[in-house]
């Protein structure tokens, strides 16, 4: 499970992506949800914010200062013919350290799940420190209680994800300051979980 590769296989879909997101609502409710607790809408994070720019378009909408973070430099060549105002990052976030301000809001949405086992933790826990004060993080990871990983074939690409389990991500939201607002199975039985958090 490297990175790197993942950026690879995102390449080959990039322009599938684009043209089949443009207007999907998959994960749009979740992201509405994650707004309504923030306390200030200034800066936000798409992480994996892919070649569509939806949850751009949304974050914009209400009034948020947006960028957008990628591993895949032909998702985020596309997005940025999309949105040629916003600040777009092609980085793996495993090494990407964010700039020196906080965010209002976080949302790493079907995107973090794929990093390493060994880096689920650090990750999130340099997404809890960039916050600000009152500041909202969603992401979404494999439910259950034990951490491990899995691969899985999507449009024709082998891909694959690792989870900490439910309890050691409530644990490290704990450690940095973060109170776990809704932690929903959204897609039940599918082993799907989106959480939302806030920096106290």
């Amino acid at each position: 499970m490297h990175p790197e590769h993942t950026a690879a296989r995102y390449d080959r879909i990039a322009q599938w992506w684009q043209t089949q997101h443009q207007a999907s609502l998959y994960g749009i409710p979740q992201l509405e949800r994650a707004i309504q607790f923030t306390l200030k809408k200034q800066l936000a994070l798409d992480i994996g914010c892919g070649s569509s720019g939806r949850f751009i378009k949304v974050l914009s909408k209400h009034g948020f200062q947006v960028e957008g973070l990628d591993i895949s430099s032909e998702m985020i060549d596309l997005a940025k013919q999309l949105h040629p105002s916003i600040t777009f990052y092609r980085a793996d976030i495993c090494c990407w350290n964010p700039p020196l301000k906080l965010y209002s809001l976080i949302v790493a949405w079907d995107s973090t799940f794929h990093l390493p086992l060994d880096m689920q933790e650090p990750v999130t826990k340099k997404l809890c420190d960039a916050l600000e004060p009152g500041g909202v993080l969603m992401f979404t990871c494999g439910g259950g209680h034990r951490g491990g990983e899995i691969s899985g074939t999507f449009q024709g690409q082998d891909f694959e994800y690792s989870t900490l389990g439910v309890n050691a991500f409530l644990k490290i939201l704990d450690e940095r300051q973060c109170t776990c607002l809704h932690l929903e199975y959204e897609q039940y039985p599918e082993n799907h979980v989106y959480i939302i958090a806030q920096k106290t």
